[in-house]
Formats: structure tokens, C-alpha cells, sequence
């Protein structure tokens, strides 16, 4: 199936490993050309150096720290020419109210809340005038399941869900979609790390970090590249009606 990706540019945050890496690869696979940002250089080069060996496009990567608002002019001109933004930077750290202090929760916001909005903002700015583009946030189950112990990532991914549904309500009006997806525990090495630590702590060891994961649909986490399919379908010309949503992969938790 031709998704009509060719020669179209995706800016995609969070690209050097995890989803926002998967999605790049598979963005590739479809003809479209890249711009890879996250805060570490070396991995990004990485990243690019290994979508290069399978693919003819054009990538650039950028490093840029999403968490720090100044620095979000740095993208200014590569949003400009996006033809797809996807928001995938943030990682909100766990716990409850006890265990995350003011100076934790405002900085974990301002990488993914308000990093996702501003980018948004931005972006949408120069896609209404051209009257296309998408803008894909790549969000987290929690919004549509909060817990206390993930507190934090809580309150913004419903806050991401809800900003979502009504910028691309209006979007529309302007030619743009946008649009989101929930993706579940997904098998990144930041999941791992965390059952890992949780089993340190449980067993003394933590290679037993399966041992404490919760029951899942299927008996596993979902994949990157489960949510990376999913996303490239909703960024193309095949999900043309699709703005205002928010869509699970989930197994149905």
C-alpha cells in the first residue's frame, strides 16, 4: 500500500532510540525524508547512520533540549519546512505526590507538556498558511488511566489528550490534522530500566524484571514498532479525515 509519503519531511522529537526512533525507520521505509532531534548528538548520529543503510533519503539530525523553552527556536526554520511534525520527547518521571518535589514536576512539564505545545504551536503556525501538514503527539495511556504512582505523567498526557482533541478540531479549518496516539507500557530501554530497578528492589536482581510487570494484554508490553505502524498510517494520505482524535494501542486496558 502506497501511504503518499514520498518526498514528504518529518520533524520527529525523541528520535535517537524507543518509539521515536521506530518511527523514523518506518517513516523511511515509506520514502519520507527526515529531521531527527533529541538532546544527545552521538546518538542521534547513530540513529541517522543506521536508517541511512536502508534507505535513500535525506536525514538531518539536531540536538536540542525540548525541556528548555529557548532553546525551541533553534527549530524554527526545519518546523517551517516539516510537512509532518511528531511530538515523542518526555520522560515524566514516576511516583506520587511525596516523591516528586515542585522543582522535578515543573521541569518534566516543560519537556513534554509544554515542549509538545509550543512545537505545536510553531509548526501549525506555518502549516495553516500552506493549508497542509499533520501533527502527530505521541502521548501515554495514562491519560485514559492515571494512577498516583505515575502522578505526573498523569496530569499532562490528559492535558496532552485534551489539547490535542481541540487544536485539531480547529485545525481542520486551516487544511492541518492533528491528531494522537496512546500507546501502553511499550518495550523501550526506558521501561526496562524501570522494572529493572523495581526488581533490584523487590528480588535483588534485576534480571527479573518480568517477574513485576503487570498483567498485560497478550502477555507482553506492546512494541516500538507496533506504535511506529500505527503512527505512520495515521501521518498519511490514507487517515486524511482523521483530526481531533486520540487513538489507543493498547491491547484494550
Amino acid at each position: 500500500m502506497d501511504l503518499g509519503l514520498k518526498n514528504k519531511t518529518a520533524l520527529i522529537t525523541g528520535a535517537s532510540r524507543g518509539i521515536g526512533f521506530a518511527v523514523a525507520e518506518c517513516l523511511a521505509n515509506e520514502n519520507c525524508n527526515l529531521h531527527l532531534v533529541a538532546t544527545d548528538r552521538l546518538k542521534l548520529e547513530r540513529a541517522k547512520k543506521t536508517i541511512e543503510k536502508a534507505s535513500k533519503i535525506n536525514i538531518s539530525t539536531q540536538a536540542v533540549d525540548l525541556s528548555i523553552e529557548s532553546e525551541l527556536s533553534k527549530l524554527s526554520d526545519k518546523l517551517g519546512e516539516a510537512d509532518i511534525l511528531i511530538n515523542n520527547a518526555g520522560a515524566i518521571p514516576r511516583g506520587g505526590l511525596e516523591d516528586i518535589d515542585d522543582k522535578t514536576l515543573r521541569k518534566a512539564w516543560e519537556l513534554k507538556l509544554f515542549g509538545y505545545i509550543n512545537l505545536s504551536r510553531m509548526a501549525f503556525n506555518s502549516m495553516r498558511k500552506r493549508r497542509s501538514g499533520v501533527i502527530l503527539n505521541i502521548i501515554g495511556a495514562a491519560a485514559r488511566n492515571p494512577t498516583y504512582n505515575y502522578i505526573a505523567g498523569s496530569v499532562a498526557n490528559v492535558a496532552l489528550e485534551n489539547f490535542t482533541i481541540a487544536m485539531g478540531k480547529e485545525s481542520t479549518k486551516h487544511g492541518v490534522r492533528i491528531l494522537g496516539v496512546h500507546p501502553a507500557i511499550t518495550d523501550t530501554d526506558r521501561m526496562v530500566g524501570h522494572y529493572e530497578k523495581t526488581a533490584e528492589s523487590k528480588f535483588g536482581d534485576k534480571s527479573r524484571w518480568r517477574e513485576v510487570l503487570p498483567p498485560l494484554p497478550f502477555d507482553r508490553p506492546t512494541t516500538p514498532l507496533e506504535v511506529a505502524n500505527l503512527v505512520t498510517f495515521l501521518v498519511s494520505e490514507k487517515a486524511s479525515y482523521s483530526s481531533g482524535i486520540v487513538v489507543d494501542i493498547t491491547g484494550g486496558i
